[in-house]
């Protein structure tokens, strides 16, 4: 009698409450795996305030905060876009022809509450690592027209940007349907954000430089940084904050977390010290500016290739972007526009560099995996892959940031006035100073 009470309640268990059933074959939670997730979101969100630090010792001392609460105010304005529909957009099944993603269930992140994922972490630790990616993003084009930009006008910026140009790439890129995904023999490479994240970045910054024109008498005034050390201190938080960025990428902690850790501390090195012997040969100095750059660099360009680089690759790649970028700058001063912190500079040609060159780093079990997925694959056909994906970001990212510009100018004017410049960013939009200084230029 009590075993065929027993399984009577079985049945009834199976039939009537089936999602209990489901609840049991779903992942099981990897504490390893979730806490180095959970670490690693903190540590790129480290990244926003390291940035803030990094623009604003470089900027005058009447944009100090000004160029700071660009910064910041993308950590508000983009996580909130990212929750209500960033999310859904970038890793939601394809909605118009693959354009970008959309489910219901990732709305308000409504659908994910118990959702465990097969790595063995809760889907909300994912959601809010990429959301890091979506806040530092237009964050870091901020850079290319600093000192002169009105606040209002930035803010509606990024959150056209972030919807209409980050989330369908990101989608392209990182969501399994995406086409770039699933491009060749194992997509487009992008471990980490080389073109989701430094090209788009990179590219926007200089349309919005051309777009505005240079500040106030630029060239013709030095304009030079208000605190290099606060500048070295950003840096630092950003070489920290990057192992997050990348090795949290493998959404794991395993091999290929150590792998890529392992990379990022190379190439950042490598690159600082590229950078500083070209430029004391070049110009007889090597400055603390010059060698942050070339962290920077060597970060930019190890992100997309990470996680399929040895660390000789990661080497390689650290000189050649900050060979590259130094090139990048010199021909940025001969032109004459005015990318007021680099952006292109850096992260535009460092994750070019990076995107594209990391074909010729590639570990021989990465190829091998391709070749048997496709049959058979080569260095050359994988260059195509990258090649491609590098300019379809290169093109989506101008085109639509141009079109943005041109509507939204039309609605708010973008640049700011030139009583607003001269007086500086932090009195005329904040009501602030950044230093207690009479003098605020």
């Amino acid at each position: 009698m009590k075993i065929l009470q027993r399984s009577l309640l079985a049945f009834l268990a199976i039939t009537m409450f089936p999602a209990t059933v489901y609840a049991s074959d779903m992942p099981e939670i990897d504490s390893g795996a979730t806490a180095w997730m959970l670490t690693s979101v903190a540590l790129v969100l480290l990244m926003i305030p390291g940035l803030a630090m990094f623009y604003g010792g470089l900027v005058r001392t009447k944009n100090v905060l000004g160029t700071m609460m660009h910064s910041f105010a993308a950590m508000g304005i983009m996580t909130v876009l990212w929750v209500i529909c960033g999310y859904a957009m970038a890793f939601g099944p394809n909605v118009l022809g693959g354009w970008f993603g959309w489910s219901w269930d990732y709305f308000m992140l409504a659908g994910i509450d118990e959702t465990i994922m097969d790595a063995g972490i809760p889907e909300y630790v994912f959601s809010m690592f990429q959301a890091k990616f979506a806040i530092i993003t237009p964050a870091l084009i901020a850079g290319a027209f600093a000192e002169r930009v009105s606040f209002k006008a930035y803010c509606f910026f990024i959150a056209l940007w972030g919807t209409l140009i980050y989330n369908p790439l990101c989608h392209w890129v990182w969501a399994s349907d995406g086409f770039l995904f699933n491009l060749g023999a194992k997509g487009a490479i992008d471990f980490a954000g080389g073109t989701v994240v430094h090209i788009s970045a990179g590219v926007s910054g200089l349309v919005v430089a051309i777009f505005l024109g240079g500040r106030k008498s630029f060239p013709h005034l030095p304009m030079r940084p208000n605190n290099l050390v606060m500048t070295m201190i950003g840096a630092g938080l950003l070489w920290v904050g990057w192992f997050g960025f990348n090795a949290g990428s493998s959404i794991s902690s395993g091999l290929s977390t150590a792998q890529a850790l392992t990379a990022t501390q190379i190439a950042a090195a490598a690159g600082a010290l590229a950078w500083i012997i070209i430029e004391g040969t070049h110009q007889g100095k090597a400055t603390a500016l010059g060698f942050v750059s070339g962290v920077l660099a060597g970060l930019v360009a190890i992100t997309p290739a990470a996680g399929v680089v040895k660390p000789v690759g990661a080497m390689a790649l650290g000189i050649l972007a900050s060979g590259f970028c130094y090139m990048a700058i010199l021909l940025k001063n001969r032109l004459g526009y005015d990318d007021t912190l680099d952006a292109f500079g850096i992260h535009g040609i460092g994750g070019i560099v990076g995107a594209i060159l990391l074909t010729f780093f590639i570990r021989e079990s990465w190829m091998a995996e391709a070749a048997d997925a496709a049959g058979s694959w080569t260095l050359i056909q994988q260059l195509g892959v990258q090649a491609l994906a590098v300019l379809i970001a290169i093109s989506y990212a101008a085109f639509g940031t141009w079109v943005i510009l041109i509507v939204l100018n039309k609605i708010v004017p973008i640049r700011s006035s030139a009583e607003a410049e001269m007086r500086g960013l932090d009195n005329s939009y904040h009501g602030e100073r950044g230093y207690g200084m009479t003098n605020p230029n």
